[in-house]
């Protein structure tokens, strides 16, 4: 045994005790009793005492030292170990269990508090993550900007500079196509209430034909829809609506783009470093572009239409009808129910607002007032209560500061992607019509999902699309889209 067999065999112990602690989560949002909070946040704190001795172990560095990659996916390997030990060695075990304990707790005081409307239920954990967030990301800033740390856990290479540049570079075509948008009346809606039972049976019908494979993987239901796991068990969840189909349909194909991401890696990477989505950022373009520029096109809900008449019953419009309601635009306070048009100014304020937050610019008691205001500055609507306000997302809750940028980038790199996938997949509509999107997603998985971490995210879609990313595709796929929808 060689000091790269050493490692590699530890790793992948650690890696299958993350695996553990991933399922605690799901359990925790899909079937724990809710009682059973306290107990689970101990346990979950318990297994990161574990983990992050594990993953800061002296011999890991020892091993690191001598190790001698047997060829480039080896060298990946122990750039991807030597990354999470540098930064697992940053971050005390007190602040990692604590972090892991007050985040699991949190979870369940903002189910609780988004279901009562009680944002003062929730200050006091919001007020206790971002102290212990903060405090993790000064060790692993260790001098530098501290946003830039903790954007660095979910986009690797990236930071806060640059993702502001990006979005300031997107805004003012996006502002614009809302308002030439906004000007035209909008297509009318589905009418009537969906069964939840076949709108769940529906799912699964619809994550099969996205290519989920459910030998390894299962459809559950949660508040907040989410995908977790990788390699031979990969689940995720969906909610209902019973005057809204679109948000369970749509919620259902965008975490089945992240869950093929993972069942689509290459299996020699299972339970290894690389055998996880490279970034948050490459992910989120797989779950977009499966639910948007595949899943939102004329030619799929053509064939969607089609299949929900024969579930559900007419539904009084014709293919081109409900490929208009699909693609409405219109105000709206949830971001995981907002068109393509809008979805990014999403984005864009929760990103300046929790970069305020982990500054210090913006206390914790103050976010209230300020998501209020920005919304009513941004969007035109004053936000009615909570739920519809700061309580909507989890992620603040479970301590996820950095990731919300990360939606953005996703939408970026899938409109590369797409242009990419056009030019090599010409006939892809026709494919599309006939309710075969698998061809488009086993190209995503040849050109991206199957290298998992092997290369860093922008090269990763780099290699796929044969350019660098930017946010011209995507600008420009949105406008040609909308502009023939809302005849502009």
């Amino acid at each position: 045994m060689t000091a790269y067999d050493d490692l590699m065999a530890y790793s992948r112990d650690t890696c299958a005790l993350g695996q553990v602690a991933g399922r605690l989560h799901w359990d925790m949002e899909t079937t724990m009793p809710r009682g059973a909070a306290a107990q689970r946040g101990a346990e979950v704190a318990a297994i990161e005492g574990v983990l992050h001795a594990r993953r800061t172990a002296p011999e890991v560095g020892e091993w690191l030292a001598k190790a001698e990659a047997p060829d480039s996916v080896g060298a990946a390997q122990l750039r991807e170990i030597r990354r999470d030990w540098e930064r697992n060695n940053k971050v005390p075990a007190r602040l990692a269990r604590a972090i892991a304990q007050a985040t699991s707790e949190a979870h369940g005081v903002w189910a609780a508090a988004r279901a009562d409307e009680n944002v003062a239920g929730f200050l006091p954990v919001l007020e206790q993550i971002v102290t212990l967030k903060r405090e993790e990301g000064q060790a692993l800033a260790a001098g530098g900007d501290v946003y830039d740390a903790m954007v660095d856990d979910y986009e690797p290479g990236m930071t806060g500079g640059e993702i502001a540049a990006l979005f300031n570079a997107m805004r003012p075509r996006l502002v614009a196509l809302r308002a030439a948008v906004l000007e035209k009346p909008a297509p009318q809606g589905v009418r009537g209430e969906f069964d939840d039972a076949a709108q769940m049976a529906l799912s699964v019908r619809l994550a099969e034909v996205f290519g989920y494979d459910l030998t390894r993987g299962r459809v559950d239901k949660a508040v907040h829809p989410f995908s977790s796991g990788s390699g031979a068990d990969v689940r995720i969840t969906t909610r209902t609506n019973a005057l809204d189909p679109f948000n369970c349909i749509y919620s259902t194909i965008h975490e089945v783009g992240h869950a093929t991401y993972e069942q689509g890696i290459d299996p020699a990477y299972m339970l290894t470093p690389l055998g996880r989505g490279v970034s948050m950022g490459v992910h989120e373009s797989q779950s977009r572009i499966y639910e948007n520029q595949l899943g939102r096109s004329r030619a799929f809900t053509g064939w969607l239409h089609a299949r929900m008449e024969a579930e559900f019953g007419p539904l009084g419009l014709d293919a081109d009808g409900f490929y208009g309601a699909v693609n409405r635009v219109q105000p709206g306070y949830i971001r995981t129910e907002a068109d393509e048009v809008q979805y990014n100014l999403h984005i864009m304020m929760r990103f300046d607002l929790e970069r305020a937050l982990i500054a210090g610019d913006l206390q914790a008691s103050d976010l209230e007032a300020a998501w209020n205001d920005r919304f009513l500055r941004d969007f035109g609507v004053a936000v009615d209560r909570p739920s519809n306000g700061m309580l909507q997302d989890v992620h603040w809750s479970v301590g996820l500061f950095g990731y919300f940028p990360t939606y953005a980038l996703g939408n970026v790199y899938a409109g590369c992607l797409m242009k990419a996938l056009r030019a090599d997949l010409p006939d892809i509509d026709e494919a599309l019509a006939q309710g075969r999107p698998t061809v488009a997603t086993a190209w995503l998985r040849d050109k991206v999902q199957q290298h998992g971490g092997l290369f860093e995210p922008r090269e990763t879609i780099a290699r796929a699309c044969g350019f660098a990313p930017t946010e011209g595709p995507l600008l420009d796929y949105l406008e040609a889209k909308f502009g023939a929808l809302y005849d502009l």
